[in-house]
């Protein structure tokens, strides 16, 4: 099983790494200090890298590669690996980024992903991200409650609840206080944020600067059945992933054992079109230096790579009971019912014969029960990272995920039982035979 025994510690844990995960910094800089305090090392790019046996990891920018080489490793062992990604939708600290009005100080944002706008408004929201002084060092942030996106009164528009539009250049400007914004800087209060150094606000020289929610994640429901939070999507399958890979480095592994690999990526939301993204290289990098370092030729990386198998876990949507028709009229996940596989004809999942065969074997060997999710065909569904790795690197890839409410909200809706049963066949994969 993974590091917590029950759902309602892995829950709790899921919170608490959210929490600490306000960007995609945070996200893959808590996942490293966590691998660090399990005994992985963490390796630099830049350096050369010694083969064999042992834990790693590297960290670039938002994303994480994390993996565990078996002692009988070989130039032909196979990958099993778990992606996932960091980034959630959200605003982005444009350039000139302290504005205001009428007495108001604003901060100037720019729209991330494809967030929904509404779920915004009126909450205690924060900066947070990394700083990028000129001499190129660098720093995360995280002011806690700073800003908020006011809702217009009712008053003053007597239809918004007949429907509201918010045009995302005109009413997306989040106020962070009083004054003339000649006179203040929002960069000098996340300069001042910087936990344990003292930044000066002129020696910044660049910025990725998002903003998250600060809301505690929350347990509730008549039976304590929901998890509320933000980042959900896709925070949910890196915390499985990482909780898995950290018990599987841990536990006796069999002779056969794959290379284990956790994958998290950035900027799955706008495309994954980046260094740091599901599209750039970071994962080939990774794979070719391992292979290298276990002394294989280039025939024998690419029958490793034909051994490989790739779960890319993102979370999914339940049905809504307030928008069924919306959904496929057969299939209808919903909250605890176990983890999703995700399907789709034209391949916006990588989902094959073999993957659904795989995943229901590790499930039924995990006792996880698990539901298929396919999208209303009046309906495109999303697409995930699954594809562009298959795509990539030629390896077969399955696409699961947590089922949610509330999918691209400032706080979105999962089942407390189903994050640790992800993780639990995370764990499974991790170690299961080729």
């Amino acid at each position: 099983m993974p590091i917590h025994a029950t759902a309602a510690d892995h829950i709790q844990d899921l919170g608490a790494y959210v929490s600490a995960s306000p960007s995609s910094f945070h996200a893959a800089h808590e996942a490293g200090r966590r691998l660090e305090e399990a005994g992985f090392v963490r390796l630099d790019e830049l350096e050369p890298w010694d083969g064999g046996p042992g834990s790693f990891f590297i960290i670039r920018d938002g994303a994480l590669i994390a993996w565990v080489v078996p002692e009988n490793a070989g130039p032909t062992t196979g990958f099993h690996i778990l992606g996932a990604h960091t980034d959630s939708p959200s605003f982005k600290l444009k350039p000139k980024p302290t504005t205001g009005a009428y007495g108001w100080l604003q901060a100037g944002v720019e729209v991330y992903g494809g967030p929904l706008l509404n779920s915004w408004l009126d909450r205690e929201l924060q900066l947070a991200g990394r700083l990028v002084m000129r001499d190129g060092t660098e720093h995360l942030a995280a002011t806690g409650p700073l800003l908020r996106f006011p809702q217009l009164a009712i008053h003053l528009d007597r239809a918004v609840n007949d429907g509201l539009t918010l045009d995302k250049q005109r009413h997306m400007n989040p106020v962070w206080g009083l004054g003339n914004p000649a006179d203040f800087d929002v960069l000098a209060v996340l300069a001042a944020s910087v936990d344990g150094a003292t930044v000066d606000p002129a020696g910044i020289g660049g910025y990725d600067v998002v903003i998250a929610d600060t809301q505690a994640p929350a347990v509730f429901g008549g039976s304590g059945e929901f998890f509320a939070s933000g980042r959900l999507d896709n925070l949910s399958s890196t915390h499985a992933g990482l909780s898995a890979l950290i018990a599987h480095a841990g536990s006796s592994l069999p002779e056969d054992a794959p290379i284990a690999v956790l994958a998290a990526f950035d900027h799955e939301e706008i495309g994954s079109n980046s260094r740091s993204g599901a599209c750039g290289p970071i994962l080939e990098d990774v794979l070719v230096r391992i292979s290298d370092g276990l002394g294989a030729t280039v025939s024998q990386r690419r029958q490793a790579l034909a051994a490989s198998f790739c779960v890319s876990a993102d979370a999914g949507h339940a049905v809504h009971p307030n928008y069924a028709e919306r959904h496929d009229p057969a299939n209808h996940p919903v909250l605890n019912g176990g983890p999703l596989l995700k399907i789709n004809a034209n391949q916006r999942y990588a989902t094959d014969a073999p993957g659904a065969a795989l995943w229901a074997r590790l499930c039924g060997e995990a006792g996880v029960p698990y539901q298929e999710f396919v999208s209303n065909n009046a309906i495109p569904c999303g697409s995930t990272i699954g594809p562009l790795t298959a795509t990539r690197l030629g390896i077969r890839t399955v696409d699961v995920g947590v089922a949610l409410l509330s999918m691209h909200s400032a706080r979105e809706l999962c089942g407390v039982e189903d994050p640790l049963r992800l993780a639990s066949v995370a764990e499974l994969f991790f170690a299961a035979a080729p």
